[in-house]
């Protein structure tokens, strides 16, 4: 089992989604592991309000997200609750509002965010980890997007995103089979970032996270935002935005900090401003 901390948890979502922080570092966990961590509109919710806390909590320079358990990051939505919320196209598209803007909350997150697999990361599970910054997996983990087995029809940004990491010739292996990826498959593929023996992935992730939250806060918005707007048509980038960070990052205390803890032989301390 991963060793993630068990004190000083906010709990969301009656506790079915967790919140913590160490080292800098935000730790959210899908805490539904009787149901292999599927996710409901209530943990939707959840995982936003545990978003925006860290998001405003200046002591948090990167989030982490991870699955309770020995099974699953997240198995996909809750299909129990189908026949309430999307049982029918309107239905469908209710359930698709309410669960909107937490996609959209981690779609734009100003925070770097990673993405701790391990197990099961299925459909909406697969959204969830499609939208972080980096994905990092253990040996035993599953992907897959169950939707042509289910009668569903994957969301357009999902789909972006999938087509965006794999290409669109696999993104239409897996949309039209179903079929589930194994962790090495994944990571040829370009599905996630790293592949390591279960054992070492909490650890491991969590060095990753170090390490960026001992970074310069700027010079790493600055990479997300430039990253973000590469990845736009041309004709929508927002360069302004790039210049602007830029020009922040130039005249920044931490600028000056990462110099003279260079010429001085120490470690820099970073204050994001």
């Amino acid at each position: 089992m991963l060793d993630t901390p068990k004190n000083a948890e906010t709990p969301h979502a009656d506790g079915k989604i967790l919140q913590s922080t160490r080292d800098g570092v935000g730790i959210i966990t899908f805490n539904n592991p009787d149901k292999r961590n599927a996710m409901s509109l209530e943990m939707w919710e959840g995982l936003g309000q545990a978003l925006v806390e860290l998001r405003d909590n200046p002591d948090v320079r990167v989030v982490i997200l991870v699955g309770a358990g020995d099974k699953a990051f997240v198995s996909g939505a809750d299909i129990s609750q189908f026949e309430k919320t999307r049982h029918n196209a309107a239905a469908s598209e209710e359930y698709s509002k309410r669960s909107e803007a937490q996609r959209a909350l981690l779609a734009s997150y100003p925070k770097p965010t990673i993405a701790c697999i391990r197990g099961f990361c299925l459909g909406g599970g697969m959204q969830v980890a499609m939208l972080t910054d980096i994905r990092i997996a253990s040996d035993n983990s599953q992907f897959g997007i169950p939707a042509a087995r289910l009668g569903i029809a994957y969301g357009y940004d999902g789909l972006k995103h999938l087509v965006s990491l794999v290409g669109p010739s696999w993104a239409r292996l897996i949309m039209y089979t179903g079929m589930r990826i194994e962790a090495a498959e994944a990571l040829r593929i370009g599905l996630v970032d790293r592949v390591l023996p279960d054992a070492e992935l909490w650890d491991a992730t969590m060095e990753i996270a170090r390490t960026i939250s001992g970074n310069a806060p700027l010079a790493i918005k600055a990479a997300k935002i430039t990253i973000a707007e590469v990845l736009k048509d041309e004709s929508k980038r927002d360069m302004d935005a790039i210049k602007k960070i830029g020009m922040a990052c130039m005249d920044s205390e931490d600028f000056r900090e990462g110099r003279t803890a260079f010429m001085e032989k120490r470690k820099p301390q970073f204050k994001g401003k």
